[in-house]
């Protein structure tokens, strides 16, 4: 069996860009490789055309093409050759692509398509309640209707896509994310710096950073001594049009609590999870995921979370027992969650551990890949 992953973003040196979609299928892919399975990543929106081989798998940077009108159909007309190409040569059996933007509209493609909700246009303006752009929509929705069958990370994101796009008679599988746990492994969980608060993530609106000025003021009326350390990307804000959401977000926090504040950026993926070690407690008050990667990547190494309670993430945690589940919204509540935690080690200690078993239970990918290829040879046959 030979798969193969269309995506706009990989993990890799050479790949201009990688974050929760990129890690879930990097994942994926070292498994199934494991598993004796052929896997091609082709990866689209790059600055080059090159073919390489890379522990096992081939990957494909299929550099970005300019026209100078109608491009979103002759890109995807593009890619649909240049897949269909190798679909042929080197024998692949089924393409996996994602649902945003609905990238594999228009095509028509040799082999089954299956898409996997991380997350599409259509999904996240729902869950922010925010207006979406017809033409966006309809990509999305060409894209599902030529699909054979879908995978959800969530049982709740693949319900709520259903209900968005209509989908009927087709098959939706749910299988979650999985995590490569000998790469988690925290030897010493109970040591962390004392205090300090770590938010991982793109520093876009959907993902809740701008409730986190009135949550840490409320955490340091209580605990002083908190500092806050935010590692991701900075972005474009849709509502003000700001190029920078960071900026927003600075001008929301308290002079004081500026000063015990570190925006990283974003670093390299090594040093992400030391961080993840020293943090004391990981925060997510995100409005919009499908999944979470950063949640069970923090839950693996044994930390306390306080992650917001909308749909998927009650999939992730038990709450009160793997981590906590807190509207967003509910600054109040948010905080104290958080200042529970930083007042008491016992209490951080056994919600760390039986995070730590939730994603060896759930998310574990030795366990996940298995339904994977249960799943795809079903589409296959």
């Amino acid at each position: 069996m030979h798969i193969a992953f269309l995506t706009p973003e990989y993990p890799h040196e050479r790949i201009l860009y990688a974050a929760g979609i990129g890690t879930s299928i990097k994942n994926l892919v070292v498994a199934l490789i494991k598993k004796g399975i052929q896997v091609s990543v082709f990866v689209y929106g790059q600055d080059e055309d090159v073919v390489f081989l890379e522990e096992g798998v081939k990957i494909h940077l299929i550099k970005n093409q300019k026209y100078k009108g109608f491009g979103w159909y002759f890109h995807r007309k593009y890619i649909q050759n240049y897949l269909n190409k190798y679909i042929v040569s080197d024998t692949i059996d089924l393409v996996e692509a994602p649902d945003w933007t609905g990238i594999t509209a228009f095509m028509n493609l040799k082999v089954p398509v299956v898409i996997r909700f991380h997350g599409s246009d259509t999904y996240f303006c729902h869950l922010e309640g925010r207006k979406q752009k017809l033409k966006n929509f309809w990509f999305e929705k060409w894209a599902i209707n030529k699909a054979k069958a879908f995978i959800a990370p969530t049982y709740f994101a693949g319900e709520l896509s259903m209900k968005l796009f209509g989908i009927k008679d087709k098959t939706i599988q749910t299988i979650h994310h999985g995590l490569e746990l000998d790469q988690f492994q925290n030897m010493n969980p109970s040591v962390y710096e004392k205090g300090l608060i770590l938010y991982i993530g793109t520093i876009i609106r959907k993902k809740g950073v701008l409730e986190l000025p009135a949550i840490f003021k409320r955490v340091r009326d209580k605990f002083p001594d908190a500092q806050l350390v935010l590692i991701g990307s900075d972005s474009f804000d849709v509502q003000t049009n700001s190029k920078s959401t960071w900026e927003l977000v600075q001008h929301e926090f308290d002079k004081e609590d500026l000063n015990h504040i570190s925006y990283l950026g974003k670093i390299p993926y090594q040093e992400v999870k030391e961080y993840l070690k020293k943090a004391h407690v990981c925060i997510f008050p995100t409005f919009a995921e499908t999944l979470g990667m950063v949640t069970i990547e923090s839950m693996a190494l044994q930390k306390s979370v306080v992650n917001s309670s909308i749909g998927w993430a009650q999939e992730l945690i038990v709450d009160g027992e793997s981590g906590y589940l807190v509207s967003p919204k509910d600054h109040d509540r948010f905080a104290d969650k958080i200042v529970g935690l930083l007042q008491d080690d016992f209490l951080c200690s056994i919600i760390g551990k039986a995070a730590r078993i939730k994603v060896d239970t759930v998310f574990n990918i030795e366990k996940i890949v298995g339904q994977n290829v249960d799943f795809y040879k079903s589409i296959i046959d």
